[in-house]
């Protein structure tokens, strides 16, 4: 499966990686990849596969899940998907109240006790899902864990998940998704380097100096 969905993501663009040009992300952080997951609602095959990834991931994991809690916004379509395969009822969460109407945070119906997983599109350092987590168990939730479909794989996040208590996982991930984009030519070998160099620590740009 984590070959699969790095397949998809890659084909259709979702992911692009350009070591030698990189992106600025909204952080500022020098990039050699960008991940746009929302793209992966105008591919109906590659649609399925995630919705089905996410269910059986969450069946395999995260056992009595009873609902499902998507991301505000790129994690609703995905866990309103997973949540109808699963048959259980969904919910999404925003990254705070609104600041209007009934100042909802959650929307959905979501009860003390309920044990929830939250489906994400992408997890990059963990800080956003993570405040969806604390939001539900603030409302008296058992939150099992977090589903995604794709991770950086930081550190940064590692930890930030381990000082939670909250285990995470994805469908596919960084390592996969390098060594596949090195297959289908996405990447010449000479940029494994960059991507490698990167990840160990994506607020350092000595990255972009490294060479084969």
């Amino acid at each position: 499966m984590k070959t699969k969905i790095a397949k998809h993501l890659l084909q259709i663009k979702a992911v692009s990686l350009k070591p030698d040009t990189p992106f600025t992300w909204a952080s500022g952080i020098k990039s050699p990849i960008y991940c746009d997951n929302r793209l992966t609602l105008s591919y109906p095959e590659v649609r399925h596969d995630i919705a089905e990834g996410l269910k059986d991931l969450i069946l395999t994991h995260f056992e009595g899940a009873e609902v499902v809690a998507g991301t505000a916004t790129a994690g609703i379509p995905h866990a309103a998907l997973a949540a109808d395969r699963l048959n259980v009822p969904m919910c999404y969460v925003r990254s705070k109240p609104k600041a209007h109407g009934k100042g909802n945070q959650i929307e959905g119906a979501v009860s003390p006790g309920q044990k929830v997983v939250v489906v994400e599109d992408l997890i990059s350092t963990g800080g956003s899902v993570l405040e969806v987590v604390s939001a539900l168990q603030d409302e008296g939730c058992d939150v099992l864990g977090v589903a995604a479909i794709f991770t950086y794989g930081l550190s940064k996040a590692a930890a930030a998940f381990q000082e939670k208590n909250i285990p995470y996982v994805t469908l596919t991930d960084y390592d996969t998704l390098t060594d596949v984009a090195l297959e289908l030519k996405a990447i010449e070998p000479s940029a494994m380097n960059k991507l490698k160099r990167w990840r160990q620590d994506p607020t350092s740009e000595s990255w972009m100096e490294e060479t084969v």
